[in-house]
C-alpha cells in the first residue's frame, strides 16, 4: 500500500501487486475493502476531473468525432449482445464494454460504484482491460509499422481502439510526434464519453429500480431508496468550473490531481486484492473472451475505415 503512494508505482503496477497477494494468499484489511473501494473511487474519479480539459477535448477531436462516435455505440451494443451469449453477469459485461469502448480503467472506476459492482467483478475487468493494454504497447506500432498507417492514421487509430489514456500515449510516442498530438487530443475527447454512458446507465438503473418496487410493493416486501450518484455530478462540475474558472480550479487542482491518481492506485491495489483464484475460477474464460473479441473488433473496423477513408 505505501508502495503504491510512491510516485514510482503506476496505477497498472499497483492492480499487479494486488493480484499478487491476492495469490500469496493475503488480503489487508479485508473486511473493509469493499468500503475502501466504493468510496475511494467516486473520490478518485472526481479529482481526476481536474485532469481533463474541455475546450481542448472538444475541439481536438472534430475528425475522429464520428468514428469516436459509432467506435463507443457499436462496441457497447455488441458487447452487451455478446456478454448475454457468453452467459456473463450484468455488471461485468458493462464494466468490460464500457472500458473497451471509452477509456478503459477511468470508464470502469467512474461505472463500478454507479452500478454498485461486486470487487470481483471489477477486479476481473480490471484486470483483463491492463492485460489488453499491455499487448497494445507492444502490437500497435507493429502493426501500425507493417501496415504503413501514417502517423495522423496511427494517432487516431490508437486513440479509438486502445483503451487507457497511458497505453495511448506510449504507443503513439513510439510511433511518432505527431501521431502522439493525434492520439492525445482525440483521446481527450473520447474520455469525455464517460459522462454521457453515466447518465444513461443512471437512467437505466432508475428503470430498473422502478420495476423492482412494483414488484415489491405487489409482494408485500420492504422498499429501497437508489442512490443518487453525487459523484458524477461534481465530475461534471469540476470539468466545466476548470474551464470557466481557470484561476481558482487550477491551483487546486495541481494538488488534487496527482492525489486522485495516487489514491486511485490505491483502490487499484484494494481490487487487485479480489483478483484471486478463487474469483477466476468462478468468472472462468468467457469475460477475458468478451474482453479479448471486443478489443479485436475495433481495433479491426477502425483501422479498416482508416485505411479507406484517411
Amino acid at each position: 500500500m505505501l508502495a503504491c503512494l510512491s510516485p514510482w508505482v503506476s496505477a497498472g503496477e499497483a492492480l499487479f501487486l494486488g493480484i499478487i497477494m491476492a495469490w500469496l494468499g493475503t488480503t489487508p484489511l479485508e473486511k473493509y475493502s469493499e468500503a475502501v473501494i466504493r468510496y475511494s473511487l467516486q473520490v478518485a474519479v472526481v479529482g481526476l476531473g481536474f485532469g481533463i480539459n474541455l475546450q481542448q477535448a472538444l475541439s481536438a477531436g472534430r475528425q475522429g468525432f464520428f468514428l469516436t462516435f459509432f467506435s463507443i455505440l457499436i462496441t457497447l451494443s455488441l458487447g452487451i449482445f455478446l456478454g448475454r451469449k457468453l452467459r456473463l453477469t450484468t455488471h461485468t459485461t458493462f464494466l468490460i464494454a464500457a472500458g473497451t469502448a471509452i477509456c478503459g480503467g477511468s470508464a470502469i472506476a467512474a461505472l463500478a460504484p454507479l452500478l454498485a459492482a461486486k470487487k470481483e467483478d471489477i477486479s476481473v475487468s480490471l484486470g483483463i482491460i491492463f492485460l489488453l493494454n499491455g499487448l497494445a504497447l507492444f502490437l500497435f506500432p507493429w502493426i501500425g509499422g507493417h501496415l504503413h498507417l501514417s502517423q495522423h492514421q496511427f494517432g487516431l487509430w490508437s486513440a479509438i481502439a486502445i483503451q487507457d489514456t497511458s497505453s495511448v500515449v506510449a504507443a503513439a510516442a513510439s510511433y511518432g510526434s505527431t501521431a502522439l498530438k493525434i492520439a492525445t487530443t482525440v483521446k481527450l475527447e473520447r474520455a469525455l464519453w464517460i459522462i454521457p454512458v453515466c447518465l444513461i446507465c443512471l437512467k437505466l438503473q432508475k428503470k430498473e429500480h422502478k420495476i423492482q418496487m412494483a414488484t415489491e410493493s405487489a409482494t408485500g416486501e420492504s422498499k429501497q431508496r437508489i442512490q443518487i450518484p453525487w459523484f458524477i455530478l461534481v465530475f461534471i462540475a469540476v470539468i466545466i468550473m476548470g474551464a470557466y474558472l481557470p484561476g481558482i480550479m487550477h491551483p487546486i487542482g495541481t494538488v488534487a490531481l496527482p492525489v486522485a491518481k495516487k489514491l486511485l492506485s490505491v483502490t487499484l491495489f484494494f481490487i487487485g486484492t479480489g483478483f484471486t483464484v478463487k474469483a477466476i475460477k468462478k468468472a472462468g474464460m468467457r469475460p477475458l473472451i468478451l474482453g479479448t473479441l471486443l478489443w479485436i473488433f475495433i481495433a479491426t473496423l477502425s483501422v479498416l475505415v482508416l485505411i479507406h477513408f484517411t
